[in-house]
Formats: C-alpha cells, structure tokens, sequence
C-alpha cells in the first residue's frame, strides 16, 4: 500500500517486523558488550583491587566501556536481528501468509533496512563517544594519569599545518609559556623550514593567537640559504591552538573521533610520515556503522532458505558470518596501513563483498 504523495504507508505489519527487529537488535547491542565487560572484569578485578579501586569505583569504570564495546558489536547485533526476525517469520509461516496478501519479500524487508539504516547513525554517533569515556575509564582505573588542569611542564605538541611546539611550562589560569621553541618542516624554497624560539608567550583572545616575546626566528632554505632576525613581539597566526588544547595530552588513534583524527592525520601528511595506518583507522569509524545496513541485506536472504531448520541455524549464520567479516576487516586493515592498496579503500572493501554478495542472494529470494 501506499499514501498519497508515492511512499510506501506505514501499516500494522510494518510495525510488527520492526518491533521484532528491535526487541533482538536492543537485547544483542546490550548483552554483547555487558558479557565481553563481564569476561574482561573477571580477569582484571584482581589488578583492580590491588590499585586500590572500591567496588563502586571499578563498577563505574566499567560503565564507561559499554560505548566502546557497544561500538563493535553494532554490525554483528544488526545481523542477529535480522537473521532471527526473518528466520521466526518463516519458521511461523508469516512470510508464507505475507506473500498471499500481496507483500513481495522486498516491501516486507523495507522496514528492516529503515531501521538498519538508523542503527548506522547510532552506531556512529557511539563511535564518537567511546574514545572519551574509554579515556575516562582508564583514569578511573588508574591505568592512565589524571590529565592536568591547570599546568603542564616539558612536552611536545603537534599542532596544525605541520607545527610543532616544544614548551618548557604551560600555566593556563595565566595563559602563559615559558621558554617555547615552534618548528614546521618545509618542502623547498616556496615553502621553507621554520625554527621560532622565545622566552615566553600568552595567548591574545582578540586574535586567537600567540604573542611571542624575547626570541628569534630562522627561515631555512638549504643547508647554504638560511635567514634569522630577533623580535622583542610577534605573532604569528598559525599558532592557533588554546592554551586548553595545548593542555590535551597526546592521545591514540582510539582516543580521537572522526574529525580529530582527521586533522592529526592532515599534521603528518605535511610533516612528510606514513599516515596509511591512521586513515584505514578514520576510513573504518564510517565503514563499521555503514556494515549494519550492508549486513542487514546480506543477512535477510541468507535467513529464508532454511526457515524450518531451528534457531541453531540462525545462530551459526550469524556467528559465522560476523567472524569471516572480522577476519576480512583485520586483513584489509593489515594491508591498508602497508600500503599495498589504497587505506580507504582497504577500511570500506569488506562492505563492498558483503554488499555485491547480499545483492546476489537478494536477487534469487522468492518474493
């Protein structure tokens, strides 16, 4: 059926198989993670303790893992969805009766491919929170330092546009440097190294940047063209980082989002390092959520030939197929960051075997 303006109306059905759909999809994206927190607590409980954590404390830690592991398992909670919802529908005779009323397999699945579709954005939208409550996590466990607040004494920071900052002293109630040295590798002569010491500086709010005062600048060519002047002040407008962000620690790939890790990536492409691992690692935060709508196409068909054979069945599919993907996904990460094919076509190419392979399957389901 449809409403007037063209798309397909909404109808009891409808909202039948999806409910179905999300009773399995909500059990299997929560019981997954709270069985792999289980595993991972019992082996870890011990350490914990020792460390001097409360039971609250370590109960709590844990909380912060369920975006991370809910993460994971999103695809492979689509695809349990899916195969059970069809696989009960057939063993019940309700695609059987479905059919005789004038449903095609294809209007029938539609509101399962809806409802993949939204398990995508969730699944990204989690993505995006994990790397902060892991980071919490390990500080409640005490497995990573309590980030500072207010101080911050001898690092390095790796800015935008190839920058780096080596900082004797960062005070950011003041917003104040003490004895900085800003270096960006160059690639020639239109584009030259720079080296920029100074005694201190503080950040100008009116111009988002820094004030340099006290130091001297060199502007090198070539081992024979080089160039230095002192300044009393001077800003540069490159140096656009917060006195807050020069206060983030350095972080892992799993501690960034998409857009982060974007930018961490764009610094080591103009400082001239091997980026490959890190863009198949940013290429796969939308490829994993993409999987829940190319498994659920993948999963529907696979789960009607045998409608009789038993929830076992569903099952091994299931297990199967989430394993083979894994594997898949680890190898292409493998040669994605060896730079034996192009990374992000090495982060999304697993998809695009269980997309050609789910719309081969799709094309012989009886409808």
């Amino acid at each position: 059926c449809k409403a007037d303006g063209g798309m397909p109306r909404v109808t009891t059905l409808d909202r039948y198989v999806v409910g179905s759909w999300l009773r399995i999809f909500i059990l299997t994206s929560l019981g997954f993670p709270i069985v792999s927190i289980l595993i991972n607590l019992t082996d870890s409980l011990n350490r914990l303790l020792d460390r001097g954590l409360s039971m609250k404390e370590i109960a709590i830690s844990y909380v912060y893992s369920i975006p991370e592991n809910a993460f994971l398992v999103m695809p492979a909670a689509v695809l349990f969805a899916t195969v059970f919802t069809v696989g009960t529908m057939g063993r019940h005779s309700e695609l059987t009766a479905a059919k005789a009323g004038g449903l095609s397999f294809y209007r029938l699945m539609l509101p399962l491919f809806v409802a993949s579709a939204g398990a995508s954005v969730l699944a990204f939208a989690v993505g995006e929170m994990a790397p902060g409550a892991t980071a919490r996590q390990l500080e409640i466990q005490k497995a990573k330092p309590m980030r500072p607040t207010r101080t911050r004494f001898n690092f390095v920071y790796r800015g935008d546009a190839g920058w780096v900052y080596t900082i004797r002293s960062l005070d950011v109630s003041t917003r104040q440097l003490k004895q900085v040295l800003f270096e960006r590798q160059g690639s020639g002569a239109s584009y030259p190294d720079l080296i920029i010491t100074a005694d201190s500086a503080s950040f100008d709010d009116s111009l988002k940047t820094w004030r340099l005062r006290n130091g001297a600048s060199r502007i090198i060519v070539g081992p024979d063209r080089q160039a230095m002047f002192a300044f009393r002040t001077m800003h540069l407008r490159s140096l656009k980082q917060t006195p807050a962000d020069l206060l983030a620690e350095s972080k892992a790939p799993d501690e960034m989002g998409y857009a982060e890790l974007g930018r961490y990536i764009d610094a080591l492409k103009r400082s001239g390092n091997d980026a490959n691992k890190l863009i198949v690692e940013q290429a796969l935060k939308l490829a994993l959520p993409a999987t829940c709508i190319i498994i659920a196409l993948f999963g529907a068909p696979l789960a009607v030939p045998t409608p009789r054979a038993g929830p076992a069945v569903g099952v091994a599919i299931s297990l199967g197929t989430t394993v083979i993907f894994l594997l898949i996904t680890q190898i292409m990460k493998a040669v994605g960051a060896g730079g034996v094919i192009d990374p992000t076509v090495a982060a999304w190419l697993p998809n695009g075997v269980f997309l050609l392979a789910g719309l081969v399957l799709f094309s012989r389901v009886r409808t």
